[in-house]
Protein backbone atom coordinates (compact mmCIF):
# COMPACT_ATOMS: atom_id res chain seq x y z
CA UNK A 1 0.00 0.00 0.00
CA UNK A 2 2.62 2.57 0.99
CA UNK A 3 4.65 1.64 -2.53
CA UNK A 4 1.51 2.75 -3.87
CA UNK A 5 0.63 5.96 -2.12
CA UNK A 6 4.53 6.82 -3.02
CA UNK A 7 3.92 5.90 -6.82
CA UNK A 8 0.57 8.65 -6.61
CA UNK A 9 2.74 11.28 -5.21
CA UNK A 10 5.49 10.88 -7.78
CA UNK A 11 3.55 10.85 -10.65
CA UNK A 12 1.18 13.71 -9.14
CA UNK A 13 4.63 15.44 -8.68
CA UNK A 14 6.24 14.74 -11.72
CA UNK A 15 2.39 16.32 -13.69
CA UNK A 16 2.96 19.50 -11.18
CA UNK A 17 6.63 19.88 -12.51
CA UNK A 18 5.73 18.98 -16.16
CA UNK A 19 3.23 21.92 -16.39
CA UNK A 20 4.41 25.09 -18.28
CA UNK A 21 3.69 28.91 -18.26
CA UNK A 22 1.26 30.58 -20.53
CA UNK A 23 0.09 34.03 -20.73
CA UNK A 24 -3.48 35.09 -22.45
CA UNK A 25 -2.95 37.03 -25.68
CA UNK A 26 -4.89 40.65 -25.75
CA UNK A 27 -4.68 40.31 -29.05
CA UNK A 28 -8.71 40.94 -30.23
CA UNK A 29 -9.84 41.12 -33.80
CA UNK A 30 -13.13 42.95 -33.82
CA UNK A 31 -15.40 42.79 -36.93
CA UNK A 32 -17.09 45.96 -38.48
CA UNK A 33 -20.52 45.75 -39.93
CA UNK A 34 -22.29 47.09 -42.10
CA UNK A 35 -25.57 46.21 -39.91
CA UNK A 36 -26.42 48.00 -36.28
CA UNK A 37 -27.21 44.45 -34.86
CA UNK A 38 -23.91 43.03 -36.44
CA UNK A 39 -25.76 40.23 -37.60
CA UNK A 40 -23.70 39.77 -40.75
CA UNK A 41 -20.45 39.15 -41.91
CA UNK A 42 -17.93 41.76 -41.29
CA UNK A 43 -16.47 43.91 -44.32
CA UNK A 44 -13.49 44.83 -41.83
CA UNK A 45 -11.69 43.35 -38.94
CA UNK A 46 -10.17 46.28 -36.15
CA UNK A 47 -7.10 44.98 -34.66
CA UNK A 48 -6.72 46.04 -30.69
CA UNK A 49 -5.70 49.05 -29.92
CA UNK A 50 -7.28 50.58 -32.91
CA UNK A 51 -8.42 54.29 -32.39
CA UNK A 52 -11.72 55.14 -33.70
CA UNK A 53 -14.27 57.43 -33.56
CA UNK A 54 -17.82 56.59 -31.93
CA UNK A 55 -20.47 58.37 -34.09
CA UNK A 56 -23.38 56.78 -32.25
CA UNK A 57 -24.68 54.60 -29.31
CA UNK A 58 -26.96 51.80 -28.23
CA UNK A 59 -27.02 49.76 -25.79
CA UNK A 60 -25.12 46.98 -27.38
CA UNK A 61 -23.51 48.18 -30.36
CA UNK A 62 -22.10 51.37 -31.63
CA UNK A 63 -21.23 53.19 -35.14
CA UNK A 64 -17.99 54.22 -35.12
CA UNK A 65 -15.41 55.90 -37.88
CA UNK A 66 -11.88 54.33 -38.45
CA UNK A 67 -9.03 56.35 -38.47
CA UNK A 68 -9.00 55.26 -42.68
CA UNK A 69 -12.50 56.63 -42.80
CA UNK A 70 -14.66 53.60 -43.19
CA UNK A 71 -17.86 53.77 -40.80
CA UNK A 72 -19.73 50.54 -39.58
CA UNK A 73 -20.93 48.82 -36.60
CA UNK A 74 -19.08 46.83 -33.72
CA UNK A 75 -20.05 45.61 -30.18
CA UNK A 76 -19.87 48.27 -27.54
CA UNK A 77 -18.80 45.74 -24.96
CA UNK A 78 -14.92 45.49 -26.60
CA UNK A 79 -14.52 49.29 -26.98
CA UNK A 80 -12.63 50.67 -23.97
CA UNK A 81 -11.86 54.10 -23.10
CA UNK A 82 -8.49 53.84 -22.02
CA UNK A 83 -5.35 52.35 -24.51
CA UNK A 84 -4.90 48.18 -23.88
CA UNK A 85 -2.28 47.17 -22.49
CA UNK A 86 -0.23 45.89 -25.55
CA UNK A 87 0.04 49.42 -26.98
CA UNK A 88 0.96 51.07 -24.22
CA UNK A 89 3.76 48.92 -23.68
CA UNK A 90 4.60 49.40 -27.38
CA UNK A 91 4.15 53.39 -26.61
CA UNK A 92 6.69 52.26 -23.34
CA UNK A 93 9.65 50.42 -25.39
CA UNK A 94 9.18 53.01 -28.04
CA UNK A 95 9.85 55.83 -24.94
CA UNK A 96 12.52 53.72 -23.78
CA UNK A 97 14.64 53.08 -26.89
CA UNK A 98 14.16 56.87 -27.23
CA UNK A 99 15.63 57.63 -24.11
CA UNK A 100 18.40 54.86 -24.18
CA UNK A 101 19.44 56.87 -27.63
CA UNK A 102 19.28 59.76 -25.44
CA UNK A 103 21.62 58.46 -22.85
CA UNK A 104 23.96 56.96 -25.33
CA UNK A 105 24.09 60.40 -26.95
CA UNK A 106 24.85 61.88 -23.67
CA UNK A 107 27.26 59.35 -22.81
CA UNK A 108 29.21 60.09 -26.21
CA UNK A 109 28.91 64.13 -25.09
CA UNK A 110 30.06 63.33 -21.79
CA UNK A 111 33.42 61.50 -23.46
CA UNK A 112 33.87 63.95 -25.70
CA UNK A 113 33.91 66.91 -23.18
CA UNK A 114 36.24 64.60 -20.69
CA UNK A 115 38.38 64.25 -23.41
CA UNK A 116 38.10 68.20 -23.85
CA UNK A 117 38.85 69.19 -20.68
CA UNK A 118 41.50 66.74 -20.66
CA UNK A 119 43.32 68.31 -23.43
CA UNK A 120 42.61 71.94 -21.74
CA UNK A 121 43.89 70.82 -18.79
CA UNK A 122 47.42 69.70 -20.77
CA UNK A 123 47.30 72.75 -22.99
CA UNK A 124 47.14 74.86 -19.21
CA UNK A 125 50.38 72.62 -17.83
CA UNK A 126 52.15 73.51 -20.47
CA UNK A 127 51.49 76.85 -20.73
CA UNK A 128 52.09 77.17 -16.59
CA UNK A 129 55.96 75.38 -17.67
CA UNK A 130 56.31 77.94 -20.73
CA UNK A 131 54.88 80.97 -18.42
CA UNK A 132 57.45 79.71 -15.76
CA UNK A 133 60.16 79.44 -18.63
CA UNK A 134 59.70 82.86 -19.77
CA UNK A 135 59.00 84.40 -15.64
CA UNK A 136 62.61 83.07 -15.25
CA UNK A 137 63.64 84.92 -18.84
CA UNK A 138 62.73 87.79 -17.63
CA UNK A 139 64.08 88.16 -14.61
CA UNK A 140 67.81 87.11 -15.68
CA UNK A 141 66.85 89.59 -18.27
CA UNK A 142 66.19 92.07 -16.03
CA UNK A 143 69.03 91.45 -13.56
CA UNK A 144 71.60 91.53 -16.69
CA UNK A 145 70.09 94.87 -17.46
CA UNK A 146 70.64 96.04 -14.16
CA UNK A 147 74.28 95.40 -13.92
CA UNK A 148 74.90 97.00 -17.74
CA UNK A 149 73.21 99.80 -16.16
CA UNK A 150 75.83 99.83 -13.14
CA UNK A 151 78.45 99.37 -15.47
CA UNK A 152 77.16 102.66 -17.55
CA UNK A 153 76.72 104.63 -14.73
CA UNK A 154 80.35 103.71 -13.64
CA UNK A 155 81.44 104.61 -17.01
CA UNK A 156 79.68 108.10 -16.92
CA UNK A 157 81.67 109.39 -13.97
CA UNK A 158 85.01 108.34 -15.34
CA UNK A 159 86.79 109.43 -18.14
CA UNK A 160 89.08 107.20 -20.57
CA UNK A 161 91.90 108.72 -20.55
CA UNK A 162 93.45 107.40 -23.74
CA UNK A 163 90.33 108.44 -25.49
CA UNK A 164 90.87 112.07 -24.21
CA UNK A 165 94.85 112.07 -24.56
CA UNK A 166 93.96 111.09 -28.65
CA UNK A 167 91.39 113.56 -28.86
CA UNK A 168 93.29 116.28 -27.47
CA UNK A 169 96.57 115.53 -29.69
CA UNK A 170 93.96 115.43 -33.16
CA UNK A 171 92.70 118.28 -32.01
CA UNK A 172 95.83 120.34 -31.85
CA UNK A 173 97.25 118.98 -35.10
CA UNK A 174 93.95 119.98 -37.00
CA UNK A 175 93.79 123.03 -35.29
CA UNK A 176 97.64 123.79 -36.39
CA UNK A 177 96.88 122.90 -40.02
CA UNK A 178 93.93 124.39 -40.07
CA UNK A 179 95.31 127.92 -38.57
CA UNK A 180 98.41 127.34 -41.47
CA UNK A 181 95.88 127.34 -44.05
CA UNK A 182 93.98 130.55 -42.69
CA UNK A 183 97.48 132.19 -42.51
CA UNK A 184 98.04 131.32 -45.73
CA UNK A 185 94.66 132.87 -47.23
CA UNK A 186 95.31 135.92 -45.34
CA UNK A 187 98.53 136.45 -46.66
CA UNK A 188 97.41 135.52 -50.25
CA UNK A 189 94.61 137.69 -49.86
CA UNK A 190 96.50 141.06 -48.68
CA UNK A 191 99.41 140.67 -51.56
CA UNK A 192 97.19 139.99 -54.83
CA UNK A 193 97.66 135.96 -54.35
CA UNK A 194 101.19 135.86 -54.05
CA UNK A 195 102.65 133.99 -51.19
CA UNK A 196 104.90 136.31 -49.09
CA UNK A 197 106.39 135.19 -46.09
Amino acid sequence: MSRALALAILVVCSGVAAAETAYVTDSLRLGLHHESDTSGRPFNNLVSGTAVEVLERQPNFARVRTPDGQEGWVKSAYLVEQKPAALRVAELEAELASAREEVHAAAMARKSAEGELERLRQELTASSGSSETIRETLDRLKSENAAYESRLESYRRSLPWPWVAAALVVAVVAGFAAGLWWLDALIRRRHGGFRIY
